[in-house]
């Protein structure tokens, strides 16, 4: 569904799109798009920091552009008022493709083994993860981060349906669920990713999963959930 926003350049217009990535991370999608760029190339240069949600989506698609570039086609977006040049994605380089590469590779050694025992690296790695989080978590004095969790299903016989809802069952202050889809692991298996947003100061990511999102009832439906990306808008802005 194409999107419409009005009069970028003024007050009123940077706050509706900051309240639009309030609980979104692109303009439509789970992924950059030209819908990004369309946006991106309307405003007139880096928003206040005042727009915290704003901010931290415009730093980091500028830094997707001077990186990688954007190719994907996006829904279609209309910025009443400015008619946008046809977008031009940056190539993506040679060091990029292989970072991407080995991105799609490890994701194939994170499906096939979706149920086998965790090796020693991928432990360590989680628990640097949760460190980073909690070291992060330390210096910020108020904010809100967006988090993009990945919860698994115990088998293919799972009632999606019934574990989305036991997980969006979950209510707390400073806690907003946001939009979400089933993604194909293999094996006939999906699993559930879903956004939501969190004020820093009142939720712990690691409490929510610890004592809520695999605890009973909910780990009936639920193997395991774990935080495929968490953007700190308090970080990103300074």
């Amino acid at each position: 569904m194409a999107v419409t926003f009005n009069d970028l350049g003024s007050a009123a217009g940077l706050k509706k799109l900051d309240e639009y990535l309030l609980t979104r991370s692109y303009i439509s999608g789970y992924q950059a798009s030209k819908d990004d760029i369309t946006v991106y190339t309307a405003l007139s240069g880096a928003p206040s920091s005042s727009y915290l949600n704003v901010s931290r989506w415009y730093k980091h698609i500028d830094a997707l552009l001077r990186i990688s570039g954007v190719s994907e086609e996006g829904c279609g977006v209309t910025v009443e008022g400015f008619a946008p040049a046809e977008a031009v994605a940056t190539p993506p380089t040679a060091d990029s493709k292989a970072m991407q590469a080995a991105a799609a590779e490890d994701d194939d050694d994170d499906d096939v083994d979706l149920f086998g025992e965790e090796t020693e690296e991928e432990k360590k790695a989680a628990e640097e993860r949760a460190a980073a989080i909690k070291a992060s978590s330390k210096k910020k004095e108020s904010g809100k981060s967006s988090v993009l969790l990945d919860i698994k299903p115990w088998d293919d016989e799972t009632d999606m349906k019934k574990l989305e809802e036991a997980v969006r069952s979950v209510q707390m202050e400073g806690l907003l669920w946001g939009a979400s889809k089933l993604v194909p692991v293999g094996y006939g298996i999906k699993k559930l990713q879903i956004m939501m947003t969190i004020v820093d100061d009142l939720v712990s990511v690691d409490t929510l999963i610890e004592e809520h999102l695999t605890m009973e009832p909910i780990n009936e439906y639920v193997q395991s959930c774990d935080i495929k990306l968490f953007w700190d808008a308090a970080i990103v802005a300074s």
